[in-house]
């Protein structure tokens, strides 16, 4: 529930909102075509915030029908709530997957009887820089995880300097291979093993632990670095120091991936780590390895070599992280 974009912009800046829609949506009160309103009760700023849902399910792709529905119900709720302004993004584009070509004269024909309303209509645009996003809600509390997360991340930056939201799967994708108890559910994926609900994690401590990850919207080679904030180390080493397990795995991962500290170089790591473990031919032959690269996708194909894949495929045997009984 919102997960990404502008609607997760706005689940940061008001989560007290975002506490009665998901509360609504529990008690199925919030369905297409119907609006959910909550009221600021702020003196300044916007009264409302108007919830417009334009999709059945999150993985869905919005329908020019349900938008048309909800509009008219947003209508209603201005003329019963005598709101006279309000600002209306691209309803059902971006994620929705629906063009801003198609939504814009239905909100334009929706809003033609209401004169005496100011309507700001904002097309797609890119998303703010996530530093500016704004982040009301309460810091979450520093678990092992979100401390695991921290201390890696930390350390990996300091060889690295920027880590990228490609190398920060990568980075928990080994420590879970450790056996850090993360529930991370890994996937073969576009850029190697790759993990939706660590998205959720990333989401949750956004602007108190870490910064960079803001709405989650950008494409994620042009995503900005992960930070690790000030303050956030230190409150890591004091949950870690009762956890040496946990300090101890994440040394095992500066070990596995020693040497290919990069964005590109921890994705080819990964994924011949992957294909290893789900082809035993390639577990035993680097040779099958890069065969089982290349038809990964075209994009592997063009970057990865036969001795790319040799070099990781070598490095994973040498430090036992995959083993094969020939």
């Amino acid at each position: 529930v919102m997960g990404k974009g502008i609607a997760l912009q706005f689940r940061k800046a008001y989560p007290e909102m975002f506490k009665a829609y998901e509360k609504a949506c529990k008690d199925d009160a919030v369905s297409l075509g119907r609006m959910h309103v909550w009221e600021t009760g702020m003196l300044d700023g916007p009264r409302f915030i108007i919830n417009f849902p334009t999709k059945g399910h999150w993985r869905a792709q919005s329908h020019l029908d349900d938008i048309k529905t909800g509009l008219t119900d947003l209508v209603r709720v201005i003329r019963d709530r005598g709101i006279t302004s309000i600002a209306v993004p691209p309803l059902g584009c971006g994620n929705g997957g629906l063009d801003w070509a198609d939504v814009r004269p239905l909100i334009v024909d929706a809003f033609a009887d209401l004169a005496e309303v100011e309507v700001r209509l904002y097309p797609p645009a890119d998303a703010p820089a996530a530093t500016e996003m704004r982040n009301a809600t309460k810091a979450p509390n520093m678990t092992v995880g979100r401390a695991a997360l921290v201390t890696l991340l930390d350390g990996y930056s300091r060889v690295a300097l920027d880590a990228s939201l490609i190398e920060v799967q990568k980075l928990m994708y080994f420590l879970q291979l450790e056996g850090q108890p993360l529930k991370l559910n890994y996937v073969k994926n576009l850029y190697g093993p790759y993990a939706d609900n660590l998205r959720h994690v990333l989401s949750h401590i956004d602007g108190h632990f870490i910064s960079g990850y803001g709405d989650g919207n950008t494409p994620v080679r042009e995503a900005e670095p992960i930070h690790v904030l000030p303050g956030a180390v230190q409150q890591a080493q004091a949950v870690l120091a009762e956890h040496p397990d946990t300090l101890a795995r994440i040394d095992r991962v500066y070990d596995i991936i020693d040497g290919f500290e990069s964005m590109y170089s921890l994705e080819l790591l990964a994924t011949v780590h992957w294909v290893m473990t789900h082809d035993d031919a390639a577990a035993k032959d680097p040779a099958a390895a890069f065969d089982q690269v290349r038809t990964w996708n075209n994009r592997k194909a063009r970057m990865f070599t036969s001795d790319h894949v040799t070099t990781a495929w070598t490095a994973l045997r040498d430090r036992e992280v995959v083993s094969v009984t020939d």
